[in-house]
């Protein structure tokens, strides 16, 4: 069945352009490239990361090595000849057919894909989209150059993914210790290769957190908000009190008598009786002080005789007092 498949593929790849021949016989080498670029990429991510995430991304190019040497190993133990030089009837190879010795099971191309595309998942999840259909047209492309069977580069694909999840699950705890030896050394070459970590991210953010809305005196008189790292900058203005002059008193203190004015001329009256059944300094016997406006009007009723003022004993309470609940109640209250 597989060398079914295999005719299939060879015969539909020689009515392929030319071009198509090239690219697909350079393809199947440049995408380890791009497959190592993504890896150093994912280790310049995580350098700013925890120890888990630089552990992964350490580990990817190691992991994928370790899944080529398994992909070898097998290749020796099974020693299946190359469909260019087995299958009889099938159109030539587009590929140079390799050396005998050079056994086809399982691709070791498709082993290295799998396996980078496995590590790549691991270290960075939003590269799966991309990776996986990288690597199964990898392994595709081995079938269409004629020198692999199908079953080869399905193989290849599914050993290096397995070698590097066993590889991973094994070294990551080791590797997060290193990691964070590293980290801490004080060596430039060891912070630099494993990064500042995490916790040198959050103590940059803590600082950048407190410098924000620090606030400055400004030359002017002003208050100058400071947001840091990406914050607006705001400038609030201070309320200066109004130049007023000033005039020493006898304890040495500054006195500003006309500012206290403009102060008390935008408060409210104060109340400066002694209460309810007490009675005003300036008008003994008569009202308990109810304030300027209510004063005024009492000294007009006075005026038209509603109610005469008290000419008796000034110790004693008036008689019509609305405190003394025997005489008469005032009209206005």
């Amino acid at each position: 069945m597989s060398q079914d498949l295999y005719r299939a593929i060879t015969d539909f790849a020689h009515g392929t352009p030319a071009w198509v021949h090239t690219f697909t016989e350079i393809g199947t080498d440049a995408g380890l490239f791009v497959f190592l670029v993504l890896c150093v990429v994912a280790w310049w991510r995580a350098r700013p990361a925890g120890t888990r995430a630089m552990s992964l991304a350490a580990l990817a190019p190691v992991a994928t090595a370790f899944g080529y040497v398994v992909s070898e190993t097998l290749k020796t133990f099974v020693q299946e000849e190359r469909p260019c030089r087995a299958v009889v009837g099938a159109a030539a190879s587009i590929a140079e057919c390799p050396a005998y010795g050079d056994w086809s099971f399982p691709s070791n191309h498709s082993a290295i894909a799998g396996a980078f595309a496995m590590a790549l998942v691991l270290a960075w999840r939003r590269t799966t989209w991309f990776v996986v259909p990288l690597a199964v047209l990898m392994a595709f492309s081995r079938v269409f150059v004629g020198v692999h069977y199908p079953h080869d580069v399905a193989a290849g694909l599914i050993v290096g993914a397995l070698a590097v999840v066993l590889f991973v699950r094994l070294l990551t705890g080791p590797t997060g210790k290193l990691v964070e030896t590293m980290r801490t050394s004080g060596s430039g070459v060891a912070n630099w290769l494993a990064g500042p970590g995490e916790g040198a991210s959050g103590a940059a953010a803590v600082a950048s957190g407190a410098s924000t809305g620090r606030r400055k005196q400004g030359t002017q008189g002003q208050h100058r908000a400071v947001r840091a790292s990406g914050g607006e900058h705001r400038e609030q203005p201070q309320q200066e009190r109004p130049e007023y002059p000033a005039y020493p008193t006898a304890d040495g203190q500054q006195e500003y008598p006309q500012y206290q004015e403009a102060q008390t001329q935008q408060q409210p009256p104060q109340y400066q009786g002694a209460g309810y059944g007490q009675h005003h300094a300036g008008d003994p016997g008569r009202q308990p002080y109810r304030g300027p406006e209510v004063q005024q009007q009492y000294q007009g009723l006075e005026a038209q005789q509603l109610y005469p003022p008290y000419t008796g004993d000034r110790t004693q309470q008036h008689p019509d007092h609305p405190g003394n609940q025997g005489g008469r109640q005032h009209p206005q209250y």
